[in-house]
């Protein structure tokens, strides 16, 4: 049983209140990266299924995409293969003033690639071996990183993975890849073990979040990432916005009919209800 199951139920009302609340300060926190030249990378880790995509939606959808990116990279291609392993990820790293959101990251070779052998295991280990010193060169040059892992009970993702197959609009997130974890829930388990004994270090720890209620998990992770990151409340300049000046006459609006105008789909919508 989760951590969450033992605790009183989070009302949809509480849940909106706190996520507003959170949301204002995730865009103080976008100011002050943006006014310091803050460079800050999350990573978002964890089984299918398991929250990652709804947290990121509710971190970013305040925020300007000009300053907080989301990084959700592709399979590699027979190129990236030929690089080194990081390479593709250094091209997303973020520039002064910019906030990163991996939806998943180079931890792609701990987990998904290592369980269904598309890495060997020479690359793997290599990995292992790097991906701390990696991480260290990124702290040391003034990166400011956060790892989490969304942590999923096996229950609870096979049943988003059966409500997503029922669900036309989330049909398309099940693939070959996540129906086969089922079968190697155990396979997963342990590598996310090993990464954890490797890679969770005092300099770049690993934060685990319980995340069986996404709700819980969504308000849980963006108040951990505030109380981590030092930031301060900038003072934005004052915008006044000017009265319209009044018309000069000389302009004369063409006929509406020059112009093809979007069907009104909610009129006829409303006139059959």
């Amino acid at each position: 049983m989760s951590a969450a199951a033992k605790q009183p139920k989070l009302t949809t009302k509480a849940y909106d209140a706190e996520l507003a609340r959170l949301q204002v300060e995730l865009v103080k926190l976008q100011e002050w990266v943006r006014h310091t030249g803050a460079r800050i990378v999350i990573l978002f880790e964890g089984r299918d299924a398991a929250g990652k995509g709804g947290t990121i939606k509710r971190v970013s959808e305040n925020l300007n995409p000009r300053v907080a990116r989301i990084a959700a990279l592709p399979s590699p291609t027979e190129r990236d293969k030929t690089q080194w392993y990081f390479q593709r990820y250094v091209a997303h790293l973020p520039a002064a003033g910019e906030i990163v959101l991996f939806d998943r990251s180079w931890y792609n070779r701990a987990g998904v690639e290592h369980v269904m052998g598309y890495c060997t295991p020479e690359q793997y280990a290599l990995f292992m071996r790097q991906a701390p010193a990696f991480e260290q060169m990124l702290i040391d040059d003034g990166i400011q990183l956060r790892k989490y892992w969304f942590s999923v009970s096996d229950e609870e993702q096979l049943k988003r993975f059966r409500s997503r197959a029922d669900d036309p609009i989330r049909r398309w997130k099940l693939s070959p890849t996540d129906i086969e974890s089922v079968n190697r829930w155990e396979d997963y388990s342990r590598a996310k073990d090993e990464m954890m004994a490797y890679t969770d270090t005092p300099a770049s720890p690993w934060f685990v979040v319980e995340s069986d209620s996404k709700k819980r998990a969504r308000l849980n992770m963006i108040a951990h990432l505030l109380s981590t990151v030092p930031y301060a409340d900038v003072e934005p300049p004052r915008i006044d916005i000017p009265d319209r000046p009044a018309p000069s006459g000389s302009y004369e609006r063409p006929p509406r009919d020059n112009s093809n105008y979007v069907p009104d789909h909610v009129a006829e919508l409303l006139a059959g209800s």
